[in-house]
């Protein structure tokens, strides 16, 4: 009888514990809801005052010089011995083979080789709604947890770079799934998918998802 008891309590403690693990692995799974991003450089400037305009410092007026009117045709001058240098140039140049740059393989060094982006772990977005202008910066982090948008839009992040070292300006580049799902429905309805691809954060129209209803690009990467 202990025994029996002793098997029923064990094959409880396993149930439990394989519930505890769908449940997490659930969690991990479904959206959680977008929240502000912190921008402390916009509430500086917000919080500073504007400062007045330096006034204009006057610019003294001066009276033209007096001298000789411009001839109405220019009047060609030619130095002394400029000819003959001329000439002696137009020989010297005759004289001297131009050389051809040869390029092989091996003048390509590791310094022409371009640098990798650097990576990070969240991605920041800026999402609007175009009927209520309800408009949120959030933070998507990379590989983690999707993040939904006014109950509707789901954004997960499967990558996030910034420019190079060697790269001429600083942007960044978020690769983006953006799916449709709204929530407080009667009837469940399935994400669909709506937007798969990377956003430019120095050009949010290049490659933006296109929607009658909501507006959403990539603003920096962080982490």
């Amino acid at each position: 009888m202990k025994r029996r008891a002793i098997l029923l309590t064990s094959a409880l403690v396993l149930t439990l514990a394989g519930s505890g693990v769908v449940i997490a692995s659930g969690l991990q799974d479904s959206p959680q809801d977008a929240r502000p991003s912190q921008d402390p450089i916009a509430d500086l400037l917000r919080q500073t005052p504007a400062q007045p305009a330096p006034a204009a410092t006057p610019v003294p007026s001066e009276a033209a010089p007096a001298g000789t009117p411009a001839p109405a045709a220019p009047i060609p001058v030619t130095p002394p011995g400029a000819e003959a240098a001329l000439d002696e140039a137009e020989d010297e140049e005759a004289e001297i083979e131009e050389a051809v740059p040869v390029t092989t393989a091996a003048a390509v060094t590791e310094s022409d080789t371009p640098a990798s982006r650097p990576r990070r772990r969240v991605a920041i977005v800026q999402a609007i709604d175009k009927v209520t202008a309800e408009s949120m910066r959030f933070e998507v982090e990379v590989g983690g947890r999707p993040v939904r948008f006014n109950q509707s839009l789901i954004f997960t992040a499967r990558a996030c770079e910034v420019s190079a070292s060697d790269e001429r300006g600083q942007d960044a580049f978020a690769y983006l799934q953006v799916s449709l799902q709204p929530r407080g429905t009667v009837q469940p309805i399935d994400a669909r998918q709506i937007f798969q691809g990377w956003m430019f954060a120095s050009s949010p129209g290049l490659n933006a998802l296109e929607h009658p209803v909501y507006d959403a690009w990539v603003v920096g990467c962080k982490g």
